[in-house]
C-alpha cells in the first residue's frame, strides 16, 4: 500500500474517531471529552489499525478510556464505514500511550538536574 494513501486514512481515521469521541456519540460512560488520540497506525492492507488514546484526566481515566472505546469499536467501525467509502475498514484496537506520561517525567529529571547544579 503507498505510504500517501496509509497517511490519507489515518488522518481520516483520526478525524472521525475525534468527532464521534467529541461529539459525544460514543455513549460508554468511560469515554469522554478528555480523550485525545495522539497516533494512529494503519497495517498496510488496511486489515487493522491500532489507535493511542490519552486522557488530560490521568493514567486511570486513560485505562477506562481505552476499555470503553475497545467495547464500542464496533460501532466505531459502522460509523467510520459509513462515511469513508473503502473495501474494508480497518478493525480498530485501542491503546494506551504513555509518551506524554515519560515526556512529562524526562521533563521533571531535566528540570532537577539543572537545579542541583
Amino acid at each position: 500500500m503507498n505510504d500517501i494513501r496509509l497517511k490519507r486514512v489515518e488522518s481520516l481515521i483520526r478525524e472521525k474517531v475525534s468527532f464521534l469521541i467529541f461529539a459525544g456519540n460514543v455513549k460508554d460512560p468511560r469515554v469522554d471529552s478528555t480523550v485525545t488520540l495522539t497516533r494512529i497506525k494503519v497495517a498496510k492492507d488496511l486489515s487493522s489499525a491500532r489507535v493511542w488514546v490519552s486522557s488530560f484526566g490521568g493514567e486511570q481515566a486513560t485505562q477506562r478510556a481505552v476499555i470503553g472505546l475497545n467495547n464500542a469499536a464496533g460501532f466505531i467501525q459502522s460509523r467510520i464505514g459509513r462515511e469513508i467509502h473503502m473495501k474494508k475498514t480497518p478493525k480498530l484496537r485501542f491503546l494506551s500511550d504513555d509518551s506524554i506520561r515519560e515526556g512529562f517525567t524526562v521533563s521533571k529529571l531535566i528540570d532537577r538536574a539543572v537545579l542541583d547544579r
